[in-house]
């Protein structure tokens, strides 16, 4: 492989890398989070890293079927996060 192609793969497994960490970090702040808010949050971010690693394999293994897999779970994370919110702060979702 040329030393593009490298450093390119090497930046893949250094974001996968921190994808991960940042996940890890979210479930913790899922786990203790002192507040109502916290978990929804980390719940939130959780759902933004599982998009950004699914991105990054799509990346590596060169297919496009990942990309639309991210879209629909973006979709489904920013839905779930309202309707949940709503549910805090209203005790209901449908009025």
């Amino acid at each position: 492989m040329t030393f593009a192609l490298e450093l390119i793969q090497m930046t893949l497994y250094l974001g996968f890398a921190v994808l991960a960490i940042s996940q890890l970090m979210a479930m913790v702040r899922l786990v203790i989070g002192p507040s109502t808010g916290d978990r929804i949050l980390a719940l939130d971010t959780m759902v933004m890293n599982a998009i950004g690693l699914i991105v990054l394999l799509g990346i590596t293994q060169g297919t496009s079927v990942y990309f639309e897999v991210t879209l629909i779970i973006a979709m489904l994370g920013f839905v779930s996060t309202v309707a949940l919110a709503r549910f805090v702060l209203r005790g209901d979702i449908i009025e």
